[in-house]
């Protein structure tokens, strides 16, 4: 066994504080506290956090998790989990503009009310090519209050608009990037920005699985590498 760590865990849009589900038992038989931040998009209420004063600090980011998670923790963080996330989501050029007009259509579809359908086809997307019904619930499962709304509305601009990491990432800290080779959600040219853009990080690429990161073995493989840092 390594060190001690404490973990905070920022979800991605249109999900919530169940996504570190599984990471909770393998924290616990190390004895390493997990926060869960939460956006506060349906039935969970918006949740923040802080760092402990004991244990190595590391955050869990998972897709847009790397955007939404309060800058005073990421500058603080020792260590980084990058799960099927990005800098920048919607890449330049004529690559860029499908993603441009679908987060469009996404956002009318959140304005005329069309909740269900709409998570119903992005949670399919999220877990192919393997089946929705592997996933986790989502925020799909119980209501979302106006405050929840607008907040995936806005979120849904900072996909649009994001163009790399935050300012606050911390250049010092150790990062693993876990990329879903499968991914139909981000594209294959800001997964290769994101490589770029951390050239000294640590890649796990796992063939033949989607966003939903639906992979067996996947939170002992990011904890054990924690427990691994000198």
């Amino acid at each position: 066994m390594g060190s001690s760590w404490q973990l905070i865990g920022m979800h991605g849009w249109g999900s919530d504080q169940r996504n570190w589900d599984a990471f909770e038992p393998h924290c616990q038989q190390r004895g390493w506290p997990l926060q869960r931040l939460d956006r506060g998009y349906g039935r969970y209420p918006e949740q923040s956090a802080s760092w402990l004063p004991q244990g190595r600090r590391a955050l869990l980011l998972s897709s847009l998790g790397s955007q939404l998670v309060p800058s005073d923790l990421l500058q603080q963080a020792e260590a980084v989990v990058l799960l099927a996330s990005f800098g920048r989501f919607v890449p330049a050029g004529a690559a860029g503009r499908p993603l441009q007009q679908a987060l469009r259509l996404m956002d009318q579809r959140l304005d005329a009310g069309d909740l269900l359908g709409l998570f119903a086809d992005f949670r399919i997307k999220v877990a192919e090519p393997q089946a929705v019904e592997h996933l986790p619930p989502g925020i799909e499962d119980g209501p979302i209050s106006t405050e929840g709304l607008q907040r995936l509305r806005q979120d849904l601009e900072l996909l649009r608009c994001c163009q790399g990491l935050p300012g606050a990432f911390p250049e010092q800290a150790a990062v693993l990037i876990v990329e879903a080779m499968a991914d139909t959600i981000i594209h294959p040219n800001s997964r290769a920005a994101l490589r770029q853009e951390l050239p000294q990080a640590e890649l796990v690429e796992l063939a033949g699985v989607g966003h939903g990161l639906l992979s067996p073995g996947l939170c002992e493989q990011v904890v054990g590498w924690l427990d691994a840092l000198p």
